[in-house]
């Protein structure tokens, strides 16, 4: 009895670790580990990822809660990794019946991402050619925003336009925002004043620091990960229920 109340007290231990916030370090480690050694392929992981948000944004705003008469979404994309993701997102978004709009002003030289990016006009997915700068355009015309556009790699000190100014837009909107990893304008280590202020945060493979201060609704879409991974890093992630790829911290 003593021995099975011991092993009872060791599992509620293991239970309430605490989850594990990622440094930009970290996080990027995991990424290379991930398609060096578990040769995970970088379009496989986009595309998981991309999937993912799209469920964590059908599950933070259902169709049925939109409160505009068509389910607009506009994904803001960048240039580089978080961009992809956006597209992915957009592509399934779109599966999913929503109405997505992409405005992506400084497209990748980058094969993959040139690949989703004509995924995405195929589905007849409309492009951008500006964003309004007059915000209430863009509340108007949309029920939310999904902000894929800076990254965990992004200099936040240093944000040149076009992204600085849909920064000082996407201070101003009305909709919520859902952010993809990092909400844009934050450093990876800490949450900033300087930043955009996201209704919802969609980390991949686990949050990193800066989401320790987020007080929005927060999803993981971390099921994916090996679990000598997992157990590497200490990430101590929770369990994810049924079979979903994504669990609402």
């Amino acid at each position: 009895m003593d021995k099975m109340n011991h092993s009872s007290a060791e599992a509620e231990a293991e239970a309430i670790e605490p989850l594990r916030y990622l440094s930009k370090g970290e996080a990027a480690a995991i990424e290379s580990e991930l398609m060096k050694e578990y040769k995970f392929g970088q379009q496989q992981l986009i595309e998981i990822w991309g999937h993912a948000c799209a469920l964590a944004i059908t599950k933070a705003y259902p169709l049925s809660s939109l409160g505009k008469k068509q389910p607009t979404v506009l994904v803001i994309c960048g240039p580089d990794q978080n961009g992809s993701i956006g597209l992915v997102c957009a592509r399934h978004l779109r599966i999913f019946e929503y109405e997505p709009t992409i405005y992506h002003p400084k497209r990748s030289s980058h094969s993959l991402h040139q690949d989703f990016t004509v995924q995405c006009e195929k589905m007849d997915i409309p492009f951008l050619s500006y964003l309004p700068t007059e915000v209430q355009l863009i509340n108007d015309a949309y029920n939310l925003v999904i902000d894929a556009m800076l990254g965990p790699e992004a200099d936040t000190a240093n944000i040149k336009e076009p992204y600085s100014g849909i920064l000082v837009t996407l201070k101003q909107v009305k909709i919520p925002i859902a952010s993809v990893d990092v909400p844009s304008g934050w450093d990876v280590e800490e949450a900033t004043q300087d930043g955009i202020n996201p209704e919802v945060l969609i980390s991949l493979t686990a949050p990193k620091k800066c989401a320790m201060s987020f007080s929005g609704k927060h999803f993981l879409a971390g099921r994916f990960l090996p679990y000598d991974i997992q157990k590497k890093y200490e990430l101590n992630l929770p369990d994810y229920p049924g079979t979903d790829c994504l669990i609402e911290l």
